[in-house]
């Protein structure tokens, strides 16, 4: 259904948009929006660290553990 929407319709769509919403209500909307991508790529940065910490804190007790065994 999208495909068929073209750059006319695109054009027309975003100029409704703006007719009802306005210039500064748009823009206050992008700039959450804008606000919300970077919380979000915080977020999955950190989450990746917190693994890869984890992982590797557990890969340590396993090695110190198979040490004690080798003793």
């Amino acid at each position: 259904m999208l495909n068929n929407i073209g750059l006319p319709g695109l054009l027309l769509i975003a100029v409704v948009v703006l007719v009802l919403f306005g210039r500064g209500k748009i823009s206050s909307l992008m700039g959450e929006v804008g606000k919300g991508i970077t919380s979000f790529k915080r977020g999955v940065s950190e989450g990746n660290k917190e693994i890869e910490d984890a992982s590797a804190e557990a890969s340590d007790e396993a090695r110190h553990e198979s040490e004690k065994d080798k003793v």
